[in-house]
């Protein structure tokens, strides 16, 4: 017999260096050590204890493929990561997207870390760029990522700025209007 033996799942393994222990939660043998992890079981997975009080529960936040390289994250032993919308993803992979200057979350477009830097030197190019005098008056209706609130803005070719909590992490859901009528 292995050093480490899971009755319920008939793994043997010599190594137990790898911290081996068994999940009734997970059904599954993990690695890294009971002690450091804990089983949400609204998420219905383990997660890093020192996630246990601050972390967003998804239902079912890891049974499913990562948003990028598209293993499944469940029986993947990779670092796993847990955005601030609740969302999983490989931490590998996490780091990829942040070289690649992507910083919103790939299922839910919500932002992944504090933008408020970019959000002011948005501010300060859209006050920057005057628009045509034919666009002024021109209005669109957005979709903000990061509070999903729907508001009506005046059109920008920079960006458009949320309404209620100031994110440029936006989207356009409906055409324009103008207080004439809408010039395309």
């Amino acid at each position: 017999m292995g050093k480490y033996f899971c009755e319920t799942c008939k793994l043997f393994d010599d190594d137990i260096s790898k911290q081996q222990y068994h999940c009734d939660g997970c059904g599954i043998c993990r690695t890294g050590g009971r002690d450091n992890f804990f089983h949400c079981f609204k998420c219905g997975c383990c997660y890093s204890i020192m996630l246990k009080d601050c972390h967003p529960c998804v239902e079912r936040a890891m049974h499913h493929n990562c948003p990028v390289c598209f293993e499944f994250l469940f029986e993947s032993t990779r670092d796993i990561n847990v955005l601030p919308c609740g969302h999983t993803i490989h931490m590998d992979c996490f780091k990829e997207m942040q070289q690649h200057v992507q910083f919103f979350c790939p299922v839910c477009s919500k932002s992944v870390c504090d933008m408020s830097k970019v959000w002011e030197k948005l501010d300060e190019e859209v006050a920057l760029t005057p628009m045509p005098e034919s666009y002024q008056n021109k209005k669109i209706w957005i979709l903000c990522n990061d509070c999903n609130a729907t508001s009506e803005v005046p059109f920008h070719i920079v960006a458009q700025k949320c309404l209620n909590c100031n994110s440029y992490n936006t989207r356009q859901t409906r055409g324009c209007h103008t207080t004439d009528t809408c010039q395309q």
